[in-house]
C-alpha cells in the first residue's frame, strides 16, 4: 500500500517534468512522461495492457526522435545551418528566463512572448553568425550584400523557429495523452 503510494506519486511528478521537459530542450519531456505509465503500471491500482504500454511507448520515441529532425528539416527547406537550429534552442531558454522574470511585470504574457521570441531572434542570431563566419571564410566567393544575409537568415530563422514550436507542439501533444491516460486510469481505479 506505502509502495502504491509512492509510485502514484512518482507517477505525477514525472508527468509534471514531463511536461517541463516539453518546452526546456535538455529534459525528454514524452519519456519521462511515459515512465510515469511504468511507475502507475506497478501499482496495484492499475494493470496496463501491453497494447496500451507498447502504442504509447512508439508514441513517445516516435515524437522524441521527430523533434531532432523537424527542426532540422525546417531549417533546411528555409535555407538555414545548424546554426540556425542551436539558436533556437538558446534562444527559447534566454526567452523562458526573461520570460519568467518578466513575470513579475507583465504576468503571464511574459513567458509566453518570451516562448515565442527567443526562438525566433535565438535562430536568427544563429543564421546570421553563420552568415558572418562564412563570409570570413570565402570572401571572394560570397558577393551577397547585407540586405540579401539579413534576408536570408531571416527566412532560415523562421524555418528553424518553425521547426522548433512544431517539435514542442507534438511532445506536448504526446505528454497530455499520456498524462490523460494516466489520470483517467487512475481514477478508475481508486474510485
Amino acid at each position: 500500500m506505502i509502495i502504491d503510494i509512492i509510485l502514484v506519486v512518482f507517477g505525477f511528478l514525472l508527468l509534471l517534468t514531463g511536461l517541463i521537459g516539453c518546452i526546456v530542450p535538455v529534459l525528454p519531456g514524452p519519456p519521462i512522461s511515459y515512465l510515469a505509465i511504468i511507475a502507475l503500471h506497478f501499482t496495484s491500482y492499475v494493470d496496463f495492457s501491453l497494447t496500451t504500454l507498447i502504442i504509447l511507448a512508439i508514441l513517445a520515441i516516435t515524437v522524441t526522435v521527430l523533434d531532432y529532425i523537424v527542426p532540422v528539416w525546417g531549417t533546411k527547406k528555409a535555407g538555414g545551418s545548424k546554426w540556425g537550429v542551436w539558436g533556437a534552442a538558446i534562444g527559447l531558454i534566454i526567452g523562458l528566463l526573461f520570460g519568467t522574470l518578466g513575470n513579475f511585470i507583465v504576468p503571464v504574457l511574459a513567458p509566453v512572448i518570451g516562448m515565442i521570441a527567443g526562438p525566433f531572434f535565438g535562430a536568427l542570431a544563429g543564421e546570421l553568425m553563420y552568415n558572418n563566419l562564412k563570409k570570413q571564410k570565402t570572401p571572394q566567393t560570397n558577393n551577397t550584400s547585407e540586405k540579401e544575409d539579413f534576408n536570408h537568415a531571416l527566412k532560415a530563422a523562421f524555418g528553424s523557429f518553425l521547426g522548433f514550436m512544431l517539435g514542442i507542439v507534438m511532445k506536448i501533444a504526446v505528454s497530455l495523452l499520456i498524462a490523460f491516460v494516466f489520470t483517467k486510469e487512475f481514477i478508475l481505479a481508486v474510485v
